[in-house]
């Protein structure tokens, strides 16, 4: 068999990769070792959240699914931090995850150039530093110019449930042993990391009356942008807590639990640890809000969201049952921890290839992060570069100044991480920039630049941009009786868009979406000019490109530890050197130095 691009993995990576990569004009072929598993959530019921909810619009933006399939697969909609700044408001979805993985699966059957198999990769063909191909458990060889492995958690995954360990990806599901050997074989540095997830309870048992109702917002954010106005059943969510007796039942059992007793390698998700690691490492707190959540409109399993679990099924029992609104619950799957392979995300360029094996790509929890969005972002980026490739034309890049995805990017690429990698507002230096309310005026026109999606968004876009300049010129011209301009009142903390609108009723024709843009740009504006002079800045040293032949070790003025971080991170500019953990200032000065002698030599 032949063709471009081949997807490894159906999770979350896996499907935006494909859909990039046929959307581009590559021919395509996604290998899953079960096609009714295609985007699957496996842990969660939700998708979005703090700046998980940005990486979504981000998604949507640039031509993805996830926002589409959210948005048409909701059970409830939240706008997270509505009270606070527009920086860190990040939408969130509860969501049918049955309804969603057919939904998706039939989203992508719809595509043209991308035919869907279920076969397992064992290995990669690799000749000249080159992929060639893709040999598979069935037998067949399937010769292509890229491949982006997304494998999730299946890579060499293993299970943990109290004693019991077995070979698995996921519950039911077969490992992905092979993959790995080869990946070794190649060179790849591989280590380990390890997630969990939680219970899931039959609702028929859980007495919710006993619980704080958490239900959706009336006026929901949808995610896509093409959506409009979400619709959903709007069912909710219920808040509870544990107990002084769920602690003393995990406490008088840690030793029973394998994600405290080293018999699970590799880290765990910092920001999302495992239940018995919150007794272990606070023993002072004896109290944790816990939340649970509808998994599908006609299911009856809800997700005990809060309570990660790896003990043995009856004590799981017993911690259940010490939860308030729980005494009667009955576990329809009982929580399990996983270890899996990743690779050294600092091995990947910031187009998520491979820096040593052209055409090799990777995508999602391979590269070490934790989340359905951030390996949805990273599917869609590696999805289209590998296709770029196939195609020989231009890597397409965001920065972290364009984008989250940027951020997360970088993150990996620069930084690297020793634990899955979860994407934080925090994280981004520019994120009154990046908010989730301006993804599509960031991000479209790039997307349509390189075909990602058609003219159609991109003109859509241009009409809102359109709409907010006149809107801002009006602003700025028309004055109030006492003397202010409208900019001038707005920019007031205490004045509202409404309030501009009922004295000037020549602006209550412009649209929700250009009025937010207006007050958020109009408010903010110092704060974004400052962030825009120092992208400006960095954009100097971004184009100061470093040869990829440049000998660091050579130089003897650099520090010892830039030499060596420099030597293994080869950073393609001196924006990306300077972000180098290790790398001085004084460091950056003397590269321009050497830089500059090797020009006029």
């Amino acid at each position: 068999m032949k063709t471009q691009v081949v997807i490894v993995g159906g999770g979350h990576a896996g499907c935006e990769a494909a859909l990039a990569s046929a959307r581009l004009g590559a021919e395509t072929s996604l290998l899953t070792l079960d096609p009714d598993k295609i985007g699957h959530i496996s842990c969660n019921p939700a998708i979005g959240g703090v700046a998980k909810g940005q990486l979504v619009r981000e998604i949507d933006a640039l031509g993805g699914m996830m926002g589409l399939a959210a948005d048409n697969n909701a059970l409830q909609f939240r706008l997270l931090n509505s009270s606070k700044g527009p920086a860190v408001r990040s939408p969130r979805a509860q969501i049918d995850r049955w309804s969603y993985q057919q939904w998706v699966r039939a989203y992508l059957e719809s595509q043209g150039n991308l035919s869907i198999r279920l076969d397992q990769a064992v290995g990669l063909v690799v000749a000249g530093g080159k992929v060639k191909g893709v040999r598979t458990f069935l037998g067949d060889y399937i010769q292509c110019d890229a491949v982006v492995i997304c494998s999730g958690t299946f890579a060499r995954g293993k299970l943990h449930l109290g004693e019991h360990k077995w070979a698995g990806g996921r519950a039911g599901e077969p490992a992905a042993n092979d993959l790995s050997e080869d990946l070794l074989r190649l060179g790849l540095p591989l280590f380990r990391l390890r997630t969990g997830t939680c219970p899931r309870l039959d609702a028929r048992t859980v007495a919710t009356e006993r619980m704080q109702p958490e239900p959706g917002d009336s006026d929901p954010t949808s995610f896509s942008f093409l959506t409009g106005t979400a619709d959903c059943p709007n069912l909710p969510c219920y808040a509870t807590w544990t107990t002084e007796e769920t602690f003393r039942i995990v406490n008088e059992n840690l030793h029973l639990a394998p994600i405290v007793n080293g018999a699970v390698a590799g880290a765990s998700p910092r920001y999302c640890p495992n239940f018995e690691t919150k007794v272990a490492n606070f023993p002072e707190k004896k109290r944790h809000h816990l939340f649970v959540e509808p998994e599908g409109e006609r299911s009856v399993e809800m997700y005990l969201n809060g309570l990660y679990l790896s003990l043995p099924m009856e004590l799981q029992d017993e911690v259940i049952h010490s939860i308030p609104g729980l005494e009667r619950a009955r576990v329809v799957r009982y929580g399990y921890s996983v270890e899996y392979d990743a690779i050294r995300s600092t091995e990947l360029r910031d187009t998520l290839e491979t820096k040593h094996i052209a055409g090799l790509f990777t995508a999602g929890q391979i590269n070490g992060t934790s989340g359905y969005e951030e390996a949805a972002a990273q599917g869609l980026l590696a999805g289209a570069n590998a296709a770029l490739r196939s195609l020989g034309r231009p890597a397409f890049r965001l920065g972290r100044d364009q984008a989250y995805i940027g951020v997360l990017v970088d993150d990996l690429t620069i930084r690297g991480t020793e634990e899955p990698y979860r994407l934080f507002t925090s994280r981004a230096e520019y994120r009154l920039l990046l908010r989730q309310d301006n993804a599509d005026l960031r991000l479209t026109g790039l997307a349509a630049d390189v075909g990602l999606v058609g003219e159609d968004r991109r003109e859509r876009v241009e009409r809102l941009r359109d709409e907010i300049a006149a809107g801002r010129e009006t602003l700025r011209h028309t004055r109030t009786a006492e003397g202010d301009t409208l900019e001038e009142w707005l920019r007031r903390p205490e004045t509202a868009w409404e309030d501009v609108t009922a004295v000037f009723s020549d602006l209550g024709g412009i649209s929700p979406r250009a009025a937010e843009q207006l007050t958020v740009e109009t408010k903010y504006e110092g704060y974004i000019a400052r962030h825009l002079r120092q992208i400006a800045q960095l954009a100097k040293h971004r184009q100061v490109r470093l040869p990829e032949d440049f000998e660091y070790g050579a130089i003897s003025a650099l520090s010892r530890e830039a030499r060596e971080k420099l030597a293994h991170f080869r950073p393609e500019n001196l924006d990306q050197a300077m972000r180098i953990s290790g790398v001085s200032p004084a460091d950056a000065a003397l590269l321009l130095v050497m830089l500059e002698k090797r020009r006029q030599a």
